[in-house]
């Protein structure tokens, strides 16, 4: 359909018919003609907002890296108000992650992020890495969530993406347990919608011997497995491409993992979303060395271990501070201390970011009742 400019939005009128048999339409050529013409002014904006993000860079460091560059408080301001002012026909989904794109490669002009995450490649940790940063960057995948903290702590990474919590089988307990002993700070979240696919390279689910998968998928497809593969061995392994592989390597293997892995992989599916919830969401922290400014919308994660446990009512005690100052928690989690048996920390989210007037009030008070106490992270909210 032929359209031209009026008042800034596209005015449409009828269809013209080709004058010459084979050639397209007077009116397609004219609209691929603008098309381009859109294109081109697009691809011209792009670079003007390059050479404007590198000039913010050079304001701040002349000689610094891509991560002294990075503002996650920043991005997340630009995403929600792209994510504002869309009014469609895009989708606010796909116009989330073009912006991301853009920032991605404004951002690693002189050199990409390093970016680890759990590993091998396949795995939704290295999707959640690429849905928060964008694909130019450096991923590296790592084999274990020990070592995306060491590699992030000792500076090989700039940023680790590590999963915390699953919307159906609970928090991640190795990530917390990680968190109790790291200097590293939480500077991002994000939430990925988890599809689970059985792949492998047999014909039919009557060959398969056994399936290999990482525990939370395993735990996330529990009653498909019990109704459709009930006699069938489940073996845990590190992570979902590590099944993927061995269903690639060994007869009679099969693997629960993200539609990605069978393509890497070469494999087969042989059945789509068996996730036993169609909810099912994972959230992700990611890692950094330090604390950044509040974005408008932010959420702080923090631990913290009561002065009295043997004494009626303490958590209460320990958490009153947080409602006399009107501040939401949004999770709880405890965990063994590692100090003595029976001996238990606590993880918190709460919404509002720690510099905050308030939420620094509520804190302060939460530490003076506390045995153990520190502020994992304050960072802005995921955006979708």
């Amino acid at each position: 359909m032929a359209a031209k400019r009026k008042s800034g939005k596209l005015s449409v009128k009828a269809p013209a018919t080709s004058t010459a048999a084979g050639s397209p339409p007077l009116d397609i050529v004219k609209l691929r003609g603008e098309i381009d013409a859109v294109d081109a002014r697009i691809h011209e904006l792009l670079n003007d907002r390059a050479r404007l993000a590198r000039q913010v860079g050079i304001s701040k460091h002349a000689d610094g890296h891509t991560v002294d560059f990075y503002r996650p408080e920043r991005e997340a301001q630009v995403l929600r108000m792209a994510r504002e002012r869309n009014k469609g026909p895009l989708r606010t989904e796909e116009i989330l992650r073009l912006f991301r794109e853009i920032m991605s490669a404004c951002l690693a002009q002189e050199e990409p992020l390093k970016v680890a995450f759990l590993g091998p490649e396949g795995t939704f940790s290295q999707t959640a890495a690429l849905k928060h940063f964008g694909h130019s960057v450096r991923a590296l995948a790592l084999a274990s969530v020990d070592e995306i903290f060491h590699e992030v702590e000792a500076g090989h990474a700039d940023f680790g993406v590590v999963p915390v919590e699953n919307s159906t089988e609970g928090s991640v307990n190795h990530t917390l347990d990680s968190l109790l002993g790291s200097p590293l700070r939480i500077c991002g979240e994000v939430e990925l919608r988890i599809h689970q696919f059985l792949m492998g390279g047999v014909k039919s689910l009557k060959q398969i011997k056994r399936i290999c998968s990482h525990p939370q998928a395993l735990a996330q497809c529990r009653g498909w497995l019990d109704e459709h593969l009930p006699d069938v061995q489940r073996v845990a392994v590190s992570s979902n491409a590590e099944g993927a592989r061995r269903a690639r390597d060994e007869e009679g293997t099969a693997a629960i993992a993200g539609e990605t892995a069978a393509d890497i992989y070469g494999l087969k599916i042989l059945a789509t979303e068996i996730e036993d919830r169609d909810d099912n969401t994972t959230r992700f922290f990611v890692l950094g060395r330090k604390v950044f400014k509040p974005s408008g919308d932010d959420r702080t994660t923090i631990l913290c271990s009561a002065l009295h446990t043997d004494s009626p009512g303490t958590l209460f005690q320990l958490l009153q501070p947080l409602a006399e100052h009107k501040i939401s928690m949004t999770r709880i989690e405890s965990r063994p201390s590692h100090r003595k048996k029976w001996d238990y920390v606590f993880f918190l989210d709460i919404d509002g970011h720690a510099d905050e007037p308030h939420v620094a009030k509520a804190l302060a008070a939460l530490k003076k009742r506390a045995s153990l106490f520190r502020v994992l992270g304050s960072y802005p909210r995921a955006v979708s």
